[in-house]
């Protein structure tokens, strides 16, 4: 599961969680790595949790609509289906919002996130192949009157981004 972009771009500040739910809890803590790759892996998840679901399938979105999550799928190892790259900007600070909200806005783009540094607006971009994120590039550099850098992977690593959540 992923946490969202709203078109603003993300902050790397500490975000106050809302006191949630056991359910809720569990579902963004227990499956956060080995997602049920079944026909059917919202009941195979009700089924772990003792629910129904419907249940698992409305608490996901109501997390969605907290802006707790953005988005339940899978991590494809990079480059293995498709093409992907990070970018970043340097944005002037009176139209990060209107830069975040307009790179969001593109299918191509999974998220973005603020920086405190020259370079303050980051982001991937992915497509079917390197033709396809290159113009998407070209795309919102024209639309914004912005530079985009282009930061392609040079050497993968598996990173395990699954953590235990601190429930206080």
């Amino acid at each position: 599961m992923e946490t969202p972009g709203d078109g603003r771009a993300e902050s790397s500040r500490t975000t106050q969680v809302p006191d949630l739910p056991e359910l809720d809890r569990r579902l963004l803590d227990e499956f956060q790595r080995d997602f049920p790759i079944t026909s059917r892996p919202y009941a195979e998840l009700a089924r772990r949790l003792e629910t129904e679901e419907e249940t698992v399938i409305a608490r996901l979105d109501q997390l969605r609509q907290l802006g707790l999550i953005s988005r339940v799928g899978a991590v494809v190892a990079p480059h293995r289906a498709g093409w992907s790259t990070l970018a970043a900007m340097a944005v002037p600070e009176a139209r990060l919002g209107e830069v975040a909200a307009l790179v969001s806005g593109f299918a191509e783009v999974n998220h973005n996130y603020e920086r405190e540094h020259r370079l303050n607006l980051w982001f991937v971009v992915t497509g079917a192949d390197a033709g396809q994120v290159a113009a998407v590039l070209r795309d919102i550099e024209a639309r914004t009157g912005l530079a985009v850098l282009d930061l392609p992977l040079v050497e993968a690593y598996r990173l395990d981004l699954g953590f235990p959540l601190q429930w206080t």
